[in-house]
């Protein structure tokens, strides 16, 4: 009797390198999607931070033609977010600590491709403090 002799030929493996992209490009994709999104919400938070500074800035120095939430509302129009919340703290006296704190909710661009993450949001917020100088 002879035995078989079994042929490996390339053709027989042309629907294994189908399942593997198909398993992998998934998982690549999720993860490139997570490292755009995580950048657009550092990019975020540093424009929040940014604002803050001015708007508290502006309370610190002496009086200025400007008041502190439309400086920080310049700031944030002109990188594109128009919903965030300002909130500021001018208390009395020389010297006194002042601050502005704003708050925003990103919105998650690819959260509709994962299913119950509709319209999901990542509170982000940024307060900056900085004694009066008058």
């Amino acid at each position: 009797m002879r035995a078989k002799r079994i042929r490996n030929t390339p053709g027989n493996e042309k629907g294994q390198s189908l399942v593997e992209f198909a398993l992998v490009v998934p998982l690549l994709l999720i993860l490139v999607l997570g490292i755009e999104e995580f950048g657009r919400a550092w990019m975020a938070k540093n424009i929040l931070t940014g604002a803050a500074r001015e708007a508290v800035r502006i309370l610190a120095v002496p009086p200025g033609s400007i008041t502190p939430q439309a400086r920080a509302d310049n700031v944030l129009r002109s990188a594109g977010i128009t919903t965030a919340s300002i909130a500021v703290a001018d208390p009395p006296g020389a010297f006194a600590a002042v601050s502005v704190t704003i708050a925003y909710d990103f919105p998650v661009l690819f959260a509709g491709f994962i299913p119950g993450l509709d319209n999901a949001t990542i509170p982000l917020s940024s307060t900056t403090t900085m004694r009066r100088e008058f």
